[in-house]
């Protein structure tokens, strides 16, 4: 049955017909084209799009709203390429302004974390020779040796198309070597833009759009789950985010691996595209209900909150968005260098409160979706301080 913001949309004899047809797709659950997609990105008032998007969200989770005690490990800034809209890394000729973990430094971070109910690991980083097939298969059998509980989230189809043919392996048996090792999923980056004349623009010598698709596929034959992202509101245009989205849209149809799908805003701050204008929230939140509307075969759409910050993910939460990644805990610098918040941590209670302020249920989750609490009735200690007040003699 439509929302009321959907049915409110579905009698509204003033808007214009094709309007009308591409919300009652949305409410018979029928799918649209990329013309469709892309009359949205061109068309569509916010309004509109709001409605559609928390249709699809509702009918797939409700008012139910995730997120995950987690934590990052960047093993380095530094890296080989030299995409353009990226502020985190350093180029090889400025290596000394960048840091570069040893295996035994990575571990000492994991290890801080040995009295915490973090239930994921999220390992990402710049691109180097020592960072190879034996380094970080070698890792993973140690994190797990330590803590078997903990999910490994680990390394991007950047990465691993650059260790495996520095190796001279396939991807299938270098995913093999990594799933053997301890790999649990993949994270979503990477993706950028898959068009090429975008994609060669901004981050030029990467593995293509179809080589990210081809390794997220080997991993999901495998049995592997995996995240998707978009890098959106720089040099592309809504023809390419449709081309994007579509292509996702497919490989999603075929293997049915893809958990999530993040759409990663671009900020302008300390890179080579810093002359470009930041999208606007309102933009943003169009971008993010497009993708839910699009994207018919995703369970999920996840808003990071360190990227576009904390108000901008609360109102998401009405565009379709039904996940808010986790509590991060300060270990990630890769938006915070680029204009993102800048110290991102957020304790579970603060998660909790800030799903709850804006009507939403909140729900812990481990990284494949399982529920680890439902906090819809959790009172914390400090909501359970007295509040009341002192009574004044009436004079």
């Amino acid at each position: 049955m439509p929302s009321t913001g959907l049915t409110s949309i579905l009698r509204d004899t003033q808007l214009p017909r094709h309007l009308r047809s591409a919300a009652q797709k949305v409410a018979d659950g029928t799918r649209l084209s990329p013309a469709e997609g892309l009359m949205l990105y061109e068309e569509a008032p916010l309004g509109y799009l709001g409605a559609l998007a928390n249709h699809v969200r509702e009918r797939k989770h409700g008012h139910r709203t995730y997120f995950n005690r987690n934590f990052h490990v960047e093993p380095t800034n530094v890296c080989l390429y030299t995409c353009t809209f990226c502020s985190y890394s350093r180029r090889m000729k400025k290596r000394e302004d960048g840091w570069e973990y040893t295996m035994d430094e990575m571990l000492d971070i994991i290890k801080k974390y040995d009295d915490q109910p973090v239930t994921e690991v999220h390992i990402v980083g710049g691109v180097l020779p020592q960072y190879d097939v034996p380094f970080y298969t070698e890792l993973f059998r140690r994190i797990k040796a330590h803590r078997p509980g903990l999910h490994i989230k680990a390394l991007t189809p950047v990465e691993y198309h650059y260790i495996f043919k520095k190796a001279k392996i396939s991807y299938e048996e270098g995913m093999r070597l990594m799933r053997e090792a301890g790999l649990d999923s993949m994270p979503g980056g990477g993706a950028e833009i898959f068009a090429d004349e975008i994609r060669d623009q901004i981050a030029g010598g990467k593995c293509s759009g179809e080589q990210w698709l081809r390794i997220h596929e080997i991993w999901h034959e495998l049995g592997g789950r995996s995240n998707a992202t978009m890098l959106y509101g720089h040099i592309e245009n809504y023809g390419h985010r449709i081309d994007h989205l579509e292509k996702l849209r497919a490989l999603q149809d075929k293997t049915g691996g893809f958990q999530t799908y993040i759409p990663l805003k671009f900020r302008n701050e300390n890179n080579e595209l810093s002359h470009l204008p930041e999208s606007t929230v309102v933009e943003d939140l169009r971008n993010y209900a497009i993708g839910r509307i699009y994207l018919d075969n995703f369970d999920h759409v996840k808003a990071y909150w360190p990227m576009i910050g904390r108000t901008t993910a609360q109102l998401s939460l009405a565009f379709g968005v039904d996940d808010l990644d986790g509590t991060i805990d300060d270990t990630t610098r890769i938006y915070s260098m680029a204009g993102g918040e800048q110290h991102p941590a957020m304790s579970t209670e603060d998660l909790v409160k800030m799903i709850r302020a804006v009507g939403r249920q909140p729900v812990e989750r481990d990284t494949l979706y399982g529920v680890v609490q439902d906090y819809t009735d959790v009172e914390f200690a400090s909501e359970r301080e007295y509040r009341g007040y002192t009574a004044l003699p009436v004079v």
